[in-house]
Formats: structure tokens, sequence, C-alpha cells
């Protein structure tokens, strides 16, 4: 017997398809049939949505969501309480949690409810994420105010569902809310829940006691200032081009590669993932370089900073440059390295990625070899931000200056750098954060740095930072970018449009269309698009594979006039369509959706192909 089949039997034992008298139009695509005046639910149906419900529940898990399970049906008290104690939610029956009270829409601020015994109940001002029903039925209005809040709801649905309300349901599961299906349910819910927090706790390193002192001191350092530069403050490049190459002869960039493709399906580093017009993040770099290389008559190397794990695969990537006249030199992450900070602390365990590089720049020589070649500075990538730019400017100030260390940042959208110049705490750029808290931060790193070859090479021949302002760095050995290394730093401010990290299909989305054209390795954005943002892009699970995106598109739609793009369910897009303003698609689970060729579709939303 098949997996598949001892499934089937486990729904048909909880009575999963037994449905109403009624079946309405919309749900006659759910049933199998009529049986003694009963519509029968097809259980392939119930399975195919089941699973797209949970895909959907992990992916918001994956991110932190926050979900809240309403029931009003008592016979469910017993399954809700043991679902809500195993994962964790907001229950409307616990005082401390966001509370519905039938109040969704005005649930912005705390609110005071009385009860019999006259005491205050006070909720937390966040919604939640995504809300999951069982007693659909009782719950119509809780989906209409979800609805307008655009929070996605999941819930069970009978044969008998008004189309008004079922259309305002995410993700419908089509079943009997019998109390064994429910359970059945709930259960699915919460092993879906307790696996995601595990994989989540198996990526984090875990933290006793010992480390709470570093933590501390770490978190002292974020008060430590920097002063950040505007991009439009910079001297511009000497008019002698002879001067130019100079100053660029004195470049070296690295690229940490160690960043694999295997969230988004991709087997490989994630730098060899086409973004644009069949070009990688790789193509970008190399490709600027050798522009450089040639206007200026210089000689820019690039080096690959490889983590083990993919230094075979990068070195099969890098066969396509073979005949490319830029030298690029790879080095894999040493292993077993030992490095010491200032107090003679053993960072082994616990050594930051720079710390990593330099050692292993020294080991093998490079760094010697670097700088008797004249090399004075490294710009390093740490991540695939897409829309680097390798500046001239950025380097000249530098030299000018006798600046050691420079990060890259960029406003979030909650902050406009205006000022020349500006001084900031650590604690207020974001590092390496999610997308949905940058905006509690006045910068974003872009993850791009400059530094003093000359610098590492002191900090590796010393074991020990040596700083010239103790009073602008104190206790920097806890932060997380290499600032504690260096004497004079400094930051400067990037226009928004040289941040573009590749995180997901959906930024691929962006790179692919007609947003963004590729001229010698720099992304340029197209000047017909009035809004400065770019559009938000939302792809359900069934895009978050890069083979499964490419699948989906015939040709990527074009954008420019699009402000928000919500893609739910199993859809599938035709070539040469065109977006607009704010589109949402979702197809209802079970059901394919697909989008014609040369439609347009503004400010819509799209759930069957009669909508289109």
């Amino acid at each position: 017997m098949t997996i598949h089949s001892i499934v089937i039997q486990k729904l048909l034992s909880t009575n999963a398809q037994v449905g109403r008298r009624v079946a309405a139009h919309h749900l006659k695509e759910y049933t199998y049939g009529f049986r003694n005046k009963m519509a029968i639910i097809d259980s392939d149906k119930t399975l195919i949505c089941m699973r797209s419900a949970c895909n959907f529940i992990a992916s918001l898990a994956r991110q932190n969501g926050r979900f809240m399970f309403i029931n009003t049906n008592p016979l469910f008290d017993d399954i809700f309480h043991l679902m809500t104690t195993k994962v964790g939610s907001f229950r409307p029956s616990t005082s401390a949690l966001w509370r519905t009270g039938g109040f969704l829409t005005n649930s912005y601020s705390p609110k005071k409810f009385r009860s019999r015994n006259k005491k205050l109940v006070f909720g937390p001002t966040q919604p939640p994420d995504c809300i999951v029903i069982v007693d659909t039925e009782r719950k119509s209005s809780v989906i209409n105010e979800a609805f307008k809040l655009q929070i996605p709801v999941v819930a069970l649905v009978d044969t008998a569902m008004p189309l008004d309300v079922y259309n305002r349901i995410a993700y419908p599961v089509p079943a009997n809310d019998s109390v064994q299906f429910v359970y059945l349910f709930c259960n699915l819910i919460t092993k879906t829940l307790l696996h995601e927090r595990a994989k989540a706790a198996a990526a984090s390193p875990n933290i006793d006691a010992r480390d709470e002192a570093p933590h501390k001191a770490k978190s002292d350092a974020a008060n430590v200032s920097i002063t950040v530069l505007s991009y439009a403050s910079l001297a511009p490049l000497p008019e002698d081009i002879e001067e130019t190459k100079k100053l660029l002869d004195k470049l070296v960039v690295l690229k940490f590669n160690g960043v694999q493709g295997s969230d988004m399906g991709f087997e490989g580093p994630k730098s060899a993932i086409d973004i644009s017009d069949g070009l990688t993040f790789m193509d970008l770099i190399i490709n600027q370089i050798e522009t450089l290389n040639s206007k200026y008559g210089c000689r820019v190397p690039l080096l690959l900073f490889n983590k083990d794990s993919i230094h075979d695969s990068s070195l099969k990537v890098l066969e396509k440059y073979s005949k490319s006249s830029v030298e690029v030199l790879t080095f894999k992450q040493s292993e077993g390295q030992e490095l010491k900070l200032s107090g003679g602390h053993n960072s082994k365990g616990e050594v930051h990625p720079f710390d990593d590089v330099f050692g292993s720049l020294m080991t093998d020589g490079t760094l010697n070899s670097l700088l008797a070649q004249g090399k004075e500075y490294m710009l390093v990538l740490k991540s695939d931000n897409v829309a680097t730019i390798i500046d001239p400017n950025i380097l000249n100030h530098l030299m000018i200056n006798d600046i050691e260390y420079c990060m890259e940042v960029t406003p979030s959208h909650s902050f406009n750098l205006i000022l020349p110049s500006m001084k900031f705490k650590l604690w207020e750029i974001a590092q390496n954060q999610g997308k949905q808290l940058k905006d509690h931060f006045k910068l974003i790193d872009t993850t791009n740095m400059w530094a003093s070859l000359r610098a590492i090479k002191r900090f590796v021949d010393t074991d020990e930072p040596k700083h010239t302002k103790p009073s602008d760095l104190k206790d920097t050995a806890a932060v997380g970018p290499a600032i504690q290394f260096f004497n004079n730093v400094m930051g400067v401010s990037m226009p928004g449009s040289r941040f573009l990290p590749l995180d997901a299909t959906s930024d691929l989305l962006l790179l692919q269309s007609d947003l963004y054209t590729c001229e010698e390795g720099v992304l340029t954005r197209n000047t017909s698009r009035t809004n400065p943002l770019n559009p938000v892009i939302d792809l359900g699970p069934e895009f978050e594979k890069v083979d499964d995106f490419q699948s989906r598109f015939r040709s990527i739609p074009s954008i420019v006039e699009l402000d928000s793009l919500t893609v739910r369910g199993d859809v599938w897009f035709g070539a040469n369509i065109t977006l607009k303003g704010q589109v949402t698609i979702a197809a209802k689970p079970g059901l394919k959706l697909e989008i014609p060729d040369g439609v347009t579709i503004e400010n819509k939303e799209i759930n069957d192909s009669a909508d289109i």
C-alpha cells in the first residue's frame, strides 16, 4: 500500500469527505459527487489544500511569523489548548496576548477589557501574520476584518460556504469539521511549526552562561559612534587618467564566496545564479573589473575566499573565466585555524569571518605578495549585493584622508540621510537583519567594506588591534563588523539604488524584469519608473526554488509601473504580461491558474480566470 493510500484512508477515518446537502457552485470543484443527498468532498483535493496551507505556515514560521488560532466551538477547546500550549500563539482567552474581541481593525493600540472582577486586560499592539480558523461558519466577521488588514487566513470550509466569505480565505481547506479531522489538522500544524522551530534552533549556535560577558561587551560597544559621510560629498576623481590608474593599481577586490544557493533550490554558490540577461553576480564583478582595467590601463585582481563546502563547485564556475584578462586568485577557509584577539582570549570556534580571512591571507603569503605588488586597499564584498559598484571615488577619499576602514551603508526607508556628515551609533545600523526589521534602524549595512592592507598586516602580526582614538572606539572588541581592527574609521552613505541583495526569487523577479538593465557589470534602473522605490514583490512558496520560479514564467512581466505584487497558489504566467499598481493573484489550493499571454493587470485581485 502506498503512502498516499494510507493518508487518504486516514482522512476517510475522520469523516473529512462528508459535506452538506448543498454544494455551492464555487465549491463544486472540490466535490466528488453526491451520495444519500449529501455532497462528498474529494479527499485528494483536501490533501492538496492541507499541504498548501502547511507549506504557507512553514514559510511564515521561517520568518518568525506571528500566528493566531481562533475557535468558538467548545468541542474543540481541548484540541486548541493542546496545540497552543505546544507551539505558543496568540489566544483570545489569554489576557497577556493580542485580543480579537471581534475588533481586529481596532487593535493597533492597547485595549482595556473589563471583566466581572473589574480587572483590566491589555493586548499587544502587533497584529498576527496569519489567522487559522476551524469553525469558519461562525467567524465570517473575523475573516472580513482580516481581509481589510490583508492578514492571510487559513480556514476549514464546507460545501455551503458563501462566495463572499470563501473569496477572502487565502488557504481554504475543504473538509467536514468533525472533531477527528480538526484534531488531525491541528496536529499537522503543530508538527509543522515545531519542525521549523527545530530547524531554526539547529542553525543557531547555543548560548551558555560563558557567553554572557562577551554579549554584554557587544551591547556596550553598540554605543560607539561612527562618522558617516554622504556619497555626494566625496571629492571627484583626478582629471588626469594616469592619476586614476595609479589609484586603482593600489586596489584589490575580495569576494566572500561562502553563501550557498540551497535555500533557493540552487546547487552551488549563490553568486552563480543567473540574475540579469543571463549574467551572474560573479559575471557582474568580473565585468566591472575588466572595464576598469581596460579604461585606465590598471591591474585590479579579484580574490575569492571560498567556504570549504563549496570550494570545488566554485572552481568549476571559474572555468568560464579562464580567458578573462582579470587575475582571479582563490583560497578557502582555513581549517582548525586559531587566532587571538586582544586580551589573549582564544577565538577558536568563535572566529569572526574577518579573523579567518586575515589569517588565511597571511598564512599562504597572499597578503605579503599583495603588499609587495604595491596594493594598499582591499574592497571586501561580504554578500551577494548585486547592485555593488567598485567605486574609485571612495578609494580616492580613503587614500587622501588615510582612512583604514570604511563601511558602505544606505538609509532605511524610515530615514533619509541629508547632511554631508553625521555621526551614528553602531546600534543604529542594521547588520544581518531580516528585511522586516530594517526599518527599525536608521541605516543599513550594505555589507561592502574597504580596508587598509597594512592595517590588516599589523593586526595579524601583533594579534591585537591598536586604536589611536580610544575615546571613539572604546569597547569595540566584540563589535560584529571589523571596525575593532582599525584606527581611522568612517562610513559612506550610498544611494539606495546601490543596495539590492539577492535573498529570494522575489529579488530575481525584480532583476530579470524590464526594471533593470546591465551594462559593463553595473545594474541600471529604468528611468521610466517614477516611483523611487522598487515594487514590493511577495511570491508564495510555489516560487521559492529557482527552477520552479523559472518554469512558472514564460517571460518575466513588465513591472515598471508596478507598486506591489502578491502571488499565492499554483499560478503560471504567460508571455508579454504587464503588471501595474497593486496586483494580487491568488489561486485556490488544488486549482491551477494560468495568466494568458499579453494581458495587462492593473490594481486588481485575481482569484480565477474569470477575473482576468
